[in-house]
């Protein structure tokens, strides 16, 4: 996940949700799914239950404790979540200014109990649990030197290296276990040579992990200016990708109004989710706005997590009923790349029309979030 270019200030008042902006099927249909029923939506509470400022770890250089701080992507297995702060490292892995270089990666109950932490060496991006084995994937280093680490709750984290230069030369992020294949996004292309969009560049990688060599193999899924569909402006309409800044990625689970069973991948500078059920099927999904993480309602009951990471948290977003498929997102306004260099536009959660690309803001009450990373938990898997 790419952080915002400038910290999130507060929040403007939240335009009030309404379901004819979500869930009401507009006649567009491609992969055809049944149009979702109307609803009205209810309020959503905020609440925090992870702060980076009481937790800790050792500095890298020091060897002195330290808070805490930049929390980005959250996975969740077995009852238990987990999230990475970063602690000020730099894209490619630089020093934090105390001279840290180590994120930490922390498991936690629902509730906000620690469970287990791990400091990591580099910049942790992408964190997925491999749900296949409860074992905990990170990324580190999203625009060059990266790498990745196999951490077994329980037990240590493992480093992984790549069994090649990554030939988009740029670094990794988001990861997605997609029928049984790790899948992983290719961030930051062009960061050395040729700039990007580029044709010769992968867009997600699917990888291979050797436990006897500790080696990362890769292979190209779909790239950066591979052919695709449009799935909401000109409905139909083939195009070829431009992309500059594929990031966040994800899975559309069953209870999704569109798309069920796709892999996901978010290009957030660029404004587009890019969905396929295979290599050579891609529709792209104009958004208005850019956005970095996307999380759906797989049940009635649950809550929705975010990290925000201007104010080092993780907070429960929490409601009396979410309507499953609901697509929540992580809205970016300062991640555009049309954005500009003085933007100081804040985060804030919205709701995604997956027919027509539209993203309403959700109206937020007892408490304030500018959301990164999300994940919902249903209320079966918290218990």
């Amino acid at each position: 996940m790419r952080t915002t270019k400038t910290l999130a200030i507060a929040a403007a008042s939240a335009a009030a949700v309404t379901a004819a902006g979500l869930l009401t099927a507009t006649a567009l249909a491609s992969p055809a799914q049944p149009a979702a029923p109307k609803q009205n939506f209810p309020s959503y509470s905020v609440k925090t239950v992870l702060n980076g400022a009481k937790l800790s770890h050792k500095n890298s250089k020091t060897g002195k404790s330290e808070a805490l701080s930049l929390p980005d992507d959250l996975t969740q297995f077995g009852g238990n979540l987990f999230t990475a702060f970063q602690n000020g490292v730099g894209p490619q892995g630089q020093a934090a200014s105390d001279g840290n270089k180590d994120s930490t990666v922390v498991e936690f109950t629902p509730g906000g109990t620690v469970v287990a932490q791990w400091d990591v060496a580099g910049k942790v991006d992408g964190l997925t649990a491999n749900p296949a084995t409860g074992d905990v994937i990170a990324t580190v280093n999203e625009d060059l030197h990266s790498s990745l680490y196999d951490i077994v709750p329980g037990g240590g984290a493992v480093r992984y290296t790549y069994s090649k230069p990554l030939p988009h030369n740029g670094g990794t992020d988001a990861i997605s276990f997609y029928k049984g294949q790790m899948m992983i996004s290719a961030s930051a292309p062009g960061t050395t040579g040729a700039a990007a969009p580029n044709a010769k560049y992968p867009a997600v990688y699917a990888v291979t992990l050797n436990p006897a060599t500790h080696v990362a193999s890769v292979k190209s899924y779909f790239w950066d200016e591979s052919a695709a569909r449009r799935a909401n402006v000109h409905l139909g309409a083939g195009t070829t990708l431009a992309l500059t800044d594929p990031d966040s990625s994800g899975v559309v689970p069953s209870a999704a109004p569109r798309f069920r069973g796709d892999f996901m991948l978010n290009s957030q500078g660029d404004q587009e989710q890019i969905y396929s059920s295979n290599p050579g099927s891609l529709w792209v999904l104009k958004l208005p706005a850019a956005v970095d993480d996307t999380a759906w309602a797989t049940s009635w009951g649950g809550t929705l997590y975010a990290t925000d990471n201007g104010a080092d948290t993780v907070s429960a977003v929490d409601s009396r009923l979410f309507w499953p498929g609901t697509a929540f997102v992580a809205v970016t306004p300062c991640d555009a790349n049309s954005a500009p260099a003085s933007c100081s536009a804040a985060n804030y959660l919205g709701l995604l029309n997956m027919y027509n690309g539209q993203i309403i803001r959700v109206e937020l009450h007892r408490g304030t979030l500018h959301p990164q990373g999300l994940v919902f938990v249903d209320a079966a898997s918290s218990n």
